[in-house]
């Protein structure tokens, strides 16, 4: 289960990519979850997902 805070989904994401996958279609795909969902979660906090860092960034930084 992933979290549904955004804060806490936002450190959630951003672990596992670190930690465990090469993308966020990778991560999506191996814990079933919907990639458009967690997108639009961060979004609405001010993050995007930036492939090349293979991370959630700012989107005002």
């Amino acid at each position: 289960m992933i979290p549904s805070d955004p804060d806490m989904l936002l450190s959630y994401v951003n672990l596992k990519l670190r930690d465990y996958y090469s993308s966020l279609e990778a991560m999506c795909d191996d814990l079933d979850i919907s990639a458009r969902e967690i997108e639009a979660k961060l979004s609405s906090i001010g993050y995007s997902y930036d492939s090349p860092k293979n991370q959630f960034v700012s989107i005002n930084s």
